[in-house]
């Protein structure tokens, strides 16, 4: 399953955000994979697509990285994927 995760960068945090990930790589636990990402242009927020089958995986990641940032997690579906589904309700 695809998950959206907005990580909501700490005040001041982006730099050791990414000198963490440059030293240390994304601390995943096997079995989340990250897809691919977007950072705002103000280095406030970045919106992470991921997948897993195992969303409690999810709490192992996010402690590895609670101190510079904070998270929303949503499972979601692509546009192509609403689309069929709710065709197939019509």
């Amino acid at each position: 399953m695809l998950y959206m995760v907005v990580e909501k960068f700490k005040e001041g945090a982006a730099p050791e955000i990414y000198r963490r990930a440059r030293a240390k790589g994304r601390l995943l636990p096997e079995g989340l994979t990250y897809v691919s990402s977007w950072v705002d242009l103000e280095f406030k927020r970045c919106f992470q697509l991921m997948q897993t089958d195992d969303p409690s995986l999810f709490a192992v990641w996010v402690r590895e990285w609670s101190d510079l940032a904070d998270f929303d997690i949503a499972p979601v579906r692509s546009s192509s994927e609403a689309a069929e589904l709710i065709n197939m309700e019509a």
